[in-house]
């Protein structure tokens, strides 16, 4: 899944039917979802988020832009939080799928399209800045709204896009890129903030200030104060007391997760705590986090206890819950807390029993179809080979592949859940393809446009077998890893991984050549097939090559 994360700032904080307008405009594009809406009124300003595939996102990004715009008067906006526009700030943020390379062009496209179509002055800052100065957001929005009219003609101000001309009702917008904000709170046994918070300074990226030898701030020959740096980077942190929970906590804004997790943050804060006798009691997320951010934690504790990281995803997740106390002070729904799980469809294929995705496939619907089947089959070849991995990691008599079988295990679960995915994917590129053949067809405007469309969703039901038929072949060669080091007690499930890994092949293909009939882009064709026709020898020849094996040994 590719999924970005959009947090506008806009100019607006009390009235509710301003900020109401603007998030509607933001719901109003299928395939974005807002997540959360936070209005604040000293600072006459709403943040709010909201998640998407990228041209959702982007186009999300721009109509609650040009909402904004045409309801936020600058000229009358006062409050205590820097601004300089209707639209202050909007970050793209990589979630999934995406990375900040991709973003920085989400954030240039978009300001393209509100400097051309808008007339608002845009400026590029973080990850996207067009100059090293505009990297820092205070410096690109320097003089705020009011310093904006003495920018025209500056060339220094000249913007990334739009017109270097003052927009005296929507001001100027500040566009960019930026990490994965996680907003985390370590819980303490202790009501003492003080306590709370010189944690918080060993471990913020700024430190604390050096002392000397009679504990007075030190400071160089210039006067200047003398700072001690903390243990994390991109991290910032505060002790504080909370009275509805009657104990402190550390409060944590972590700015780069890849860089630094809130699980090693957790237990250094555990080891700190633990030599002045405070006990950590548990932690808190406040607001979502990216799926790849909780699993890092999950499988930091497996590896801490010794056990596989090759089972279902959920279930890492829920040893990350239980490892880092994320339960302490409410309830942890990994459905409403982690960003991919929040924005699934509820009712997808993939969330029947059996017998009701039998049943609807055996309906005189085309879709569910093939395609569909092909990746249910690659996804059971992969849970197969994981199975029989995790069934030889950790038994006597196999100590020598243990940490094969272990990493085994990892690979079957990635077939199985990228597997997973298809299933629904399949279908979705079925019905794509018949709104396009409904488009009407009247004009020869209309139908170049309907040609256009069916040309494009029929490509990419081709591509979606296309892809089931690569992993067939990463789960039929996963298969035969296994079959050669695994449990003798379930080599059969080997074999029936590969077994299972053919028929998704073989299912794909004929999914992958049934739509080639209505391609015009002959290139396209002949890459595809040819690719195809590759793809399913090898693992035919593969998956027969294992069950043979399998079948001498069993």
């Amino acid at each position: 899944m590719k999924i970005v994360e959009c947090v506008p700032n806009f100019s607006e904080g009390r009235d509710i039917k301003i900020i109401d307008q603007i998030t509607n405009a933001i719901k109003s594009v299928k395939g974005a979802f807002l997540l959360d809406v936070d209005p604040g009124a000293d600072t006459n300003r709403t943040v709010v988020t909201f998640v998407g595939d990228p041209d959702s996102a982007m186009e999300a990004a721009f109509r609650a832009i040009k909402k904004a715009s045409q309801l936020i008067d600058m000229s009358k906006h006062h409050g205590a939080h820097p601004r300089m526009g209707a639209t202050d700030v909007c970050p793209f943020v990589p979630v999934s799928g995406v990375t900040m390379d991709d973003c920085v062009e989400y954030a240039k496209k978009v300001g393209k399209r509100v400097g051309e179509e808008l007339g608002i002055p845009i400026y590029l800052y973080e990850y996207a800045a067009s100059k090293p100065e505009w990297k820092n957001l205070a410096e690109a929005r320097k003089g705020e709204y009011e310093g904006l009219a003495a920018r025209e003609g500056d060339e220094y101000w000249n913007p990334d896009f739009g017109p270097n001309k003052f927009n005296a009702k929507s001001g100027a917008t500040a566009i960019s890129a930026r990490e994965f904000l996680i907003a985390y709170n370590i819980n303490l046994n202790s009501r003492d903030k003080k306590k709370a918070h010189d944690l918080a300074l060993s471990i913020r990226e700024k430190g604390r200030f050096k002392r000397d030898a009679n504990n007075k701030i030190a400071k160089d020959k210039d006067g200047k104060k003398l700072m001690v740096p903390g243990l994390f980077k991109n991290c910032k942190a505060v002790g504080w007391y909370i009275d509805e929970y009657n104990r402190a906590q550390i409060s944590i804004n972590l700015t780069n997760y890849k860089i630094t997790p809130p699980h090693l943050v957790l237990e250094k804060v555990r080891e700190l705590a633990a030599n002045k006798g405070i006990q950590v009691t548990g932690s808190e997320l406040v607001g979502l986090l990216p799926k790849e951010a909780i699993l890092m934690a999950g499988k930091y504790y497996l590896n801490r206890l010794g056990e596989s990281a090759g089972i279902p995803e959920k279930m890492i997740i829920e040893t990350a819950v239980q490892s880092m106390g994320l339960d302490d002070l409410s309830s942890f729904d990994i459905n409403e807390k982690v960003i991919e799980y929040a924005i699934a469809e509820k009712d997808n294929l993939v969330n029947m029993t059996i017998s009701e995705f039998a049943d609807e496939l055996s309906t005189d619907s085309p879709a569910p179809g093939g395609g569909s089947v092909a990746a249910l089959c690659s996804s059971m070849s992969g849970a197969l080979s994981a199975m029989v991995s995790n069934l030889t990691f950790g038994k006597k008599g196999y100590e020598k592949v243990w940490n094969e079988a272990k990493v085994l295990a990892e690979t079957g679960q990635h077939i199985k859940e990228c597997s997973i995915d298809a299933i629904d994917k399949d279908t979705q590129a079925f019905y794509d393809m018949m709104d396009a053949a409904r488009l009407p067809k009247k004009t020869d405007e209309e139908k170049k446009i309907r040609n256009a469309a069916i040309q494009e969703t029929t490509k990419n039901a081709i591509l979606v077998p296309m892809e089931t038929l690569q992993i067939a072949l990463e789960a039929v060669e996963l298969a035969q890893k296994v079959a050669k080091i695994g449990n003798e007690n379930a080599l059969s499930d080997a074999g029936v991984a590969a077994i299972t890994a053919n028929a998704a092949a073989k299912s794909a293909y004929l999914n992958v050549k049934i739509n080639m009939g209505s391609i015009e882009d002959e290139k396209f064709k002949f890459d595809i097939l040819t690719q195809a026709d590759e793809l399913l020898e090898k693992v035919n020849n593969l998956a027969l090559k294992v069950e043979e094996e399998v079948k001498e040994k069993v």
